[in-house]
């Protein structure tokens, strides 16, 4: 079961969040986080972003994708507006971050996302969204406005005791190196997205 490991106050970028590491273990080095606003309330709907780690797009900046500006628009509104961002060590749709690359280097070839996974024998989405409605219930939040594109992430929260008030679009532009990527969010996933 997931437990807190340990917890900090960080300064950061964009504001003052309380940082929490989640894990069964506790000399787990990827434990899943917990970003809190530091004026977020409880006892309202709490905005909550589920965002899966990409080294990619939030470490080195790829354009392939829009997952590190997704995070610093999430860090960005509810450092403004209060809440959580749940941050999942789900890489590359779970897959990890070697058959991430192998995938990328078929995309080169034509491939897009989904059709490189598959090529790979990997499932085209495998994450898990039911940890973070356990870290969610762990913190008490019993009802949240959910920063999403992603219809999957709503029917994870739908299906659980947490009541979904609202959901906050959190579209990025596309630009050449990730439209064929939002593309297929949009097409393959039902991501709501502008063309």
């Amino acid at each position: 079961m997931l437990k807190i490991q340990a917890e900090a106050n960080v300064p950061t970028d964009f504001g003052n969040y309380r940082m929490l590491a989640f894990s069964e273990n506790e000399n787990d080095w990827m434990p899943h986080m917990a970003i809190i606003a530091e004026n977020t309330d409880f006892s309202l709907p709490v905005n909550v972003r589920f965002h899966s780690e990409c080294i990619t797009g939030e470490v080195f900046h790829s354009r392939k994708c829009e997952c590190g500006q997704q995070l610093d628009a999430a860090m960005n509104y509810i450092h403004e507006h209060g809440g959580i961002i749940i941050y999942l060590r789900q890489e590359g749709r779970n897959i990890g971050i070697i058959n991430k690359l192998r995938a990328y280097k078929l995309q080169e070839k034509g491939m897009d996302t989904v059709q490189a996974n598959l090529h790979l024998g990997l499932p085209a989405d495998d994450r898990d969204f039911n940890v973070a409605i356990d870290i969610l219930k762990q913190l008490r939040v019993t009802a949240v406005n959910l920063l999403t594109n992603n219809p999957d992430k709503i029917r994870f929260v739908e299906n659980s005791d947490i009541i979904l008030h609202k959901r906050i679009p959190l579209q990025i532009a596309a630009t050449e190196s990730s439209k064929s990527y939002l593309r297929t969010k949009r097409d393959y996933f039902g991501h709501w997205l502008d063309e």
